[in-house]
Order: structure tokens, then C-alpha cells, then sequence
């Protein structure tokens, strides 16, 4: 029997252009929890920023996996919250400072601090971002809970510079998100030892684990968990590391599967 059910949100079970996950997703994972089965989201955003998106139905995000694996929650407790050291995000900005149509944010809380690099580019890479950011010119010394490099050029720019400043900078690593933009974490922190978290403070084995997903930034879980899905509208990467593959995001295939999963069938073919 399947024990958890981990879904990231953009473009896997909200459809771009959408701030709330539709009505079938949230029966969905109604369903799943009433059949016995946690489940939730496994994002890159932030915890806090989740609520919105399941209409503050908080028993649809209690256990998760957020900010790609910074924080991670079972039945509504936190059970890992960590943040950045300030001399990697410095030796970061450092090793991005002088990349044409590069730079570097980090948040403190929901707040974008644009800490390298020009408005003008992050407008370019990441719209919202680049509307609500504050200029800062250097790394806050406030606690950062998210931390990003954006890149307005094109994939291959923004994967070559992401690949250097991995070889380049200790203590962080960073991935290839979108074409224009990369999480940052902190080393050996991601979405798949997230997971790892989960399964040993339930008792669960990566068995018992089906995780859904779409992008660069679920390569790590993708990869990692033996029952991992792909949505139609994944990446090429993404639907590479994936076992199974299903219909699209805005069809919400992920729904019909969980739905399945939650009356005991198993709904993956090859």
C-alpha cells in the first residue's frame, strides 16, 4: 500500500498562469487522506507561501516537502527548518558579479532582495520577482529562508553558469530550475532528502513512496524515489528521470492518479 503521495505544485497540479490548485486536486488529496495515505506538496516555494494555493486547507499541505527541501512538515509539525550561512550567499554573489544579465536574490521571509545583478534582468528571468524585489546590494544579514540566480539569456547561458558556480562555490548547490532561473540550496539539501526525512520519521520505505513532477528542480526526487511520475508537460529531462509518465497538468492527471491510488489501484503502465 502506498504511504505517501508528493506532488510538486507549477505545472504539475497547478497549471501556469493559476494561484490556486483546482477543485479535483484538492478531492483528490482529500480522498488520499481519508483512504490512509499522507499526502502533500513537494515545491520550491516556501511553506507559508503554500496555504494560498490549497485555499488555506491546511490538511492538504500538514506533511510536505518545501523550499526544495528546507523545510520539511508531517501532520502539521515541522520537523526541519533550516536557512543559509551568510559567507556561501556572499562567495555566491561574488562568483555571479560581472555575468552579463546575471544576478543574484535572496528572501528574507516573502520579501526578494536583489543582492546582485539588475532589475531590468530579473524582470526579464522571473516577472514577479522583479516587480516586488528590493534592492539591496549586498546579502541581508536578517535570516535568508530562499535564495535564487536568475540568468536573462537563454537555457544554455543559464546552465553553463550554473554548472561553473557549482564547481566554484562550497556549501551550496544549485540547479537547473527553468531556463532562466536556479534554486539555491544548501549542499546536500533538495527535494530528494526531503523525502528521506519523511519516510524515516513515518516508518516508510522509498517503496511505499509515488511522487509527481515536472521540472529541473524535481530531478533530484524524480531520480531518487523507484515510483516517480511525470506529468505530459514535463521537461524532456524531467520525463527522463521519471518511471512513469502520465497525461498533462492542466488535464489533471495528477488528481485521477491519486484518486486511483487512494481506492488501491495502481494506475502507472509503461
Amino acid at each position: 500500500m502506498v504511504k505517501l503521495i508528493l506532488a510538486d505544485i507549477d505545472n504539475t497540479i497547478m497549471p501556469k498562469g493559476c494561484d490556486q490548485v483546482g477543485e479535483r486536486v484538492r478531492a483528490a488529496f482529500h480522498a488520499a487522506l481519508d483512504a490512509g495515505i499522507r499526502v502533500g506538496p513537494c515545491s520550491g516555494r516556501g511553506r507559508d507561501w503554500v496555504a494560498p494555493i490549497f485555499c488555506g486547507d491546511e490538511a492538504l499541505f500538514a506533511t510536505g516537502v518545501t523550499t526544495n527541501g528546507l523545510e520539511v512538515s508531517l501532520d502539521g509539525a515541522m520537523v526541519r527548518k533550516v536557512g543559509f550561512e551568510c559567507e556561501p550567499l556572499v562567495e555566491l554573489v561574488r562568483a555571479v558579479e560581472g555575468t552579463p544579465h546575471a544576478g543574484v536574490i535572496c528572501f528574507e521571509g516573502y520579501t526578494p532582495y536583489l543582492v546582485c545583478g539588475e532589475r531590468a534582468d530579473l524582470l526579464a528571468a522571473f516577472p514577479r520577482y522583479g516587480e516586488a524585489c528590493v534592492e539591496a546590494g549586498e546579502v541581508p544579514r536578517a535570516p535568508i529562508n530562499k535564495a535564487n540566480v536568475f540568468s536573462a539569456t537563454d537555457e544554455a547561458t543559464t546552465r553553463a553558469l550554473v554548472a561553473r558556480l557549482n564547481r566554484e562555490v562550497e556549501g551550496l548547490d544549485l540547479d537547473n530550475a527553468l531556463p532562466t532561473f536556479s534554486n539555491v540550496m544548501p549542499a546536500g539539501i533538495n527535494k530528494a532528502t526531503g523525502i528521506d526525512l519523511l519516510c524515516e520519521k513515518i516508518g516508510c520505505s522509498l517503496a511505499d513512496v509515488v511522487v509527481f513532477g515536472d521540472a529541473g528542480n524535481d530531478l533530484s526526487m524524480l531520480s531518487h524515489v523507484p515510483d516517480s511520475v511525470a506529468v505530459a508537460n514535463a521537461t524532456p529531462e524531467a520525463a527522463a528521470a521519471a518511471r512513469w509518465h502520465i497525461g498533462a497538468c492542466a488535464d489533471d492527471a495528477v488528481a485521477d492518479a491519486v484518486l486511483a491510488l487512494a481506492r488501491g489501484e495502481w494506475p502507472f503502465v509503461r
